[in-house]
């Protein structure tokens, strides 16, 4: 069995910084951690290993300081780690990102779940899990709280839905996304941490997964940043004296002119 666990390093929310030029996150400098939705991801990677046997693979793309993210993986039960990173990555969008993944994926060879947390907290679009599925052309299912049942060909699934929840079967190989709900993952071990100082950091470029650059990163993003602002707070304060009925009255109308802006 392989099980192939995408994960995104993402900068500390309090400390993010925009390009005023490229209207991108800045990520070399920053203060960065593990997407926590990705750790439920690779402990539910790790436990399907556990219970059925195999290999968890870890892969990212992003700078070379995300081989820290990777390396925390290893200590958590992730057998090996790649990192895609090259220049012409830089400024992509979701689709340019699982373009990107989806390649990565398909130069690792043959495998039977990947797995992605259900979002990455410093862009909440849920998108690039489903749009590998979509470049693979793979069976997908979104916010998955609890696998069922796991064979080689076939995974019965409960996943979150609005009104509750849905129970299904997908065929297999396929990709999920899994939320909160699924487990609670487990801290590093000391042996873990031992083997992430060691472990070999497998890294791709864009000629080795042989990428076209006007397809990856800025070049490849059909979604264009074009303005990024702080948006302004304004407070009106109206202060109403007495209580009389005309002050009850004006009361009243300021709060239906307020409701109508």
């Amino acid at each position: 069995m392989r099980f192939i666990v995408c994960i995104k390093q993402v900068p500390d929310t309090t400390d993010i910084k925009i390009d005023p030029v490229t209207n991108t996150l800045v990520r070399e400098g920053v203060e960065s951690i593990l997407n926590p939705f990705d750790t439920y991801a690779i402990e539910e990677a790790v436990r399907l290993k556990e219970e059925h046997g195999g290999t968890v693979i870890a892969i990212s793309m992003g700078p070379p300081q995300v081989e820290a993210a990777l390396r925390e993986t290893v200590s958590l039960g992730v057998d090996e780690i790649y990192l895609l990173s090259d220049r012409k990555f830089a400024g992509a969008d979701t689709w340019a990102t699982s373009y990107t993944l989806a390649a990565a994926i398909k130069h690792l060879g043959e495998y039977n779940l990947i797995l992605t947390g259900q979002q990455a907290i410093d862009g909440d679009t849920a998108q690039v899990g489903p749009g590998i599925a979509a470049h693979l052309d793979i069976p997908q299912t979104c916010f998955v709280r609890k696998i069922e049942s796991f064979s080689e060909g076939k995974v019965r699934l409960q996943r979150l839905m609005e009104e509750g929840v849905d129970t299904l079967e997908m065929e297999l190989p396929g990709l999920i996304t899994v939320v909160r709900e699924i487990n609670n993952p487990r801290l590093p071990s000391l042996r873990g941490k031992r083997q992430a100082r060691n472990i070999e950091m497998n890294v791709l470029s864009a000629d080795d997964l042989g990428l076209d650059e006007n397809l990856t990163g800025l070049n490849g993003s059909p979604t264009q940043v074009v303005n990024i602002f702080t948006p302004k707070h304004e407070k009106i304060v109206e202060k109403f004296d007495g209580d009389s009925d005309e002050a009850v009255e004006l009361i009243v109308r300021r709060l239906d002119e307020f409701t109508k802006r």
